[in-house]
């Protein structure tokens, strides 16, 4: 009873919910001084993806008679199990789910099956979390319809968690790549125009880029393996269109379609692409620096300002107190 009567008081869960935002914040700041850049781990990984596919493209035409050999991938595990058993790929079917994934950088069968698992578990997982502490723990005096409301609003919660997991780390991919995606285009151009060939100019840039952003580092290098690997560029270049899905990277990937089909020199237009990648990037941060005034109004209000009235008021209100209390003692 004293455990339920610990986790079931008020302040408790404040004082639990605080003491988790401070060692989230101190795991976030200290994070990047602890761990080491994964650069060349990822950027090896990506580039030996170029030599399986050959090996594997050898191995199918190899055994093409037998049946046997595929470029596929295989997803094996207990989640792909779960998955078609349960036929989870039609009852939750999303059409932009391997889109999205790759968006996030997450690539293959086996990332698409843990997300239908996912999706499938997380809303009975939140909602039986919420029913067992609603009804079992700590009611918090409200009725039973909006416990039972509780509970069925944490099935809805469960059910898009993913989804929103998925859209946060596309989110912060995208901003890492596109941080870095003019300097990269600068880079590219000076390589291109010094004579070397685009697969080697990109493999360049993202061996060199990999310092300001990993992510667009291995992006440039599946870039590079897809070049080598698919029948036309057009595929890989719109493959890295939709992997960003970003505006100034799809039209970047769209003149270098249109030099390449049509024979106009790659270097012009990878020039100008460069000036409108730099001018979106400067126009998304003096975007940001004008919504400023506005996201610091409320900060200000509840940290700043009472602490400003405490310094100017406090000596005079000292002084009022010590001069009300000199008069009290006057006979």
């Amino acid at each position: 009873m004293g455990f339920v009567g610990v986790i079931s008081n008020p302040d408790n869960l404040l004082a639990a919910f605080v003491a988790a935002v401070v060692f989230a914040t101190i795991v976030s700041i200290a994070m990047p001084l602890m761990t080491r850049s994964s650069l060349e781990t990822r950027l090896k990984s990506v580039s030996s993806r170029r030599e399986e596919l050959r090996r594997k493209s050898r191995e199918a035409l190899a055994t093409k008679n037998s049946g046997q050999g595929t470029l596929r991938h295989t997803d094996e595990g207990m989640y792909k199990k779960v998955v078609e058993r349960l036929q989870l790929s039609r009852l939750l079917e999303d059409p932009q789910v391997v889109e999205k994934l790759a968006q996030a950088g997450y690539r293959g069968p086996k990332p698409i099956s843990t997300f239908y698992f996912f999706r499938f578990v997380l809303p009975f997982i939140f909602a039986a979390v919420i029913a067992f502490y609603l009804f079992v723990i700590n009611d918090f005096g409200l009725p039973t319809m909006t416990r039972t409301l509780f509970s069925v609003g944490g099935l809805t919660l469960g059910y898009y968690a993913p989804n929103v997991y998925i859209g946060n780390v596309a989110t912060k991919r995208r901003e890492s790549i596109v941080g870095a995606f003019p300097d990269a285009l600068d880079l590219l151009l000076i390589c291109v125009e010094s004579g070397m060939s685009i697969e080697a100019a990109i493999q360049k840039v993202a061996a060199e880029i990999g310092s300001t952003s990993i992510e667009l580092a291995e992006e440039l290098t599946l870039l590079t393996a897809e070049i080598s690997y698919l029948p036309e560029r057009r595929q890989a270049y719109d493959g890295l269109s939709r992997r960003t899905n970003h505006p100034g990277i799809k039209s970047v990937m769209t003149a270098m379609i249109q030099a390449e089909r049509y024979g106009t020199p790659l270097g012009a237009a990878l020039r100008v692409m460069a000036k409108e990648n730099r001018e979106m990037r400067l126009a998304a941060a003096e975007k940001k620096a004008a919504q400023l005034p506005a996201k610091l109004t409320v900060p200000m209000i509840l940290f700043f300002l009472p602490v400003l009235f405490v310094v100017i008021l406090g000596p005079a209100v000292m002084k009022v107190t010590d001069m009300m209390a000199s008069n009290a003692q006057v006979p």
